[in-house]
């Protein structure tokens, strides 16, 4: 082994190099590979597979951390909704999400979470968890997880709608306009 294959192949935190490689690619719009995430981590080509089985493991982990990263976005304002309109804010937040990393957007939610990859469907709970603890806060006598998935539903499908095209806007508050009244004409059908 060569001294720059050798110096390649050691890496202080491999894992988070080759995720960070990765991510950089996906949403530069490059198709990756193993192959080409350790390029690009300066790593060999089987140092990956110390951490990751396979290319999908590797999707599966950028989920997993885009899941991280939509929580974070909506507990952005620290306290829990209290509000209807708090709640509309949520959605919002998701659908700003999804058009701001929409190729990270179609890696979490393209494929099904598999009950064998045990962090990805965690992490995707969490997220179900939040709404529904958020659901519950604002209509304590409601199904919170019935309620949680609607939401998420419609968030969800307002995001892939602009994703995809079918739903257009002139700028980001026009979107967050749209989605808050959507959410809000739902909510307030019920009341």
């Amino acid at each position: 082994m060569s001294t720059s294959e050798k110096g390649s192949y050691h890496h202080g935190d491999l894992r988070t190099a080759l995720l960070s490689a990765a991510m950089e690619m996906l949403e530069a719009g490059e198709p990756f590979s193993l192959r080409a995430v350790t390029r690009r981590a300066g790593v060999s080509q089987t140092a990956p597979y110390r951490h990751f089985k396979d290319r999908d493991a590797l999707e599966s982990a950028l989920a997993v951390e885009g899941f991280r990263d939509l929580l974070a976005d909506l507990g952005q304002g620290g306290n829990p909704p209290a509000s209807l309109q708090d709640l509309a804010e949520f959605a919002v937040a998701y659908v700003a999400f999804a058009l701001r990393r929409p190729a990270l957007f179609r890696v979490m939610f393209g494929k099904p979470c598999d009950d064998a990859d045990d962090e990805r469907a965690k992490a995707a709970d969490a997220l179900h968890e939040l709404l529904a603890d958020a659901l519950d806060q604002v209509f304590p006598e409601a199904d919170s997880s019935a309620l949680a998935s609607a939401g998420w539903g419609l968030a969800h499908g307002l995001a892939c709608l602009y994703l995809d095209g079918k739903l257009h806007a002139a700028s980001s508050d026009e979107v967050a306009e749209r989605v808050r009244s959507a959410f809000l004409a739902i909510a307030s059908v019920g009341s």
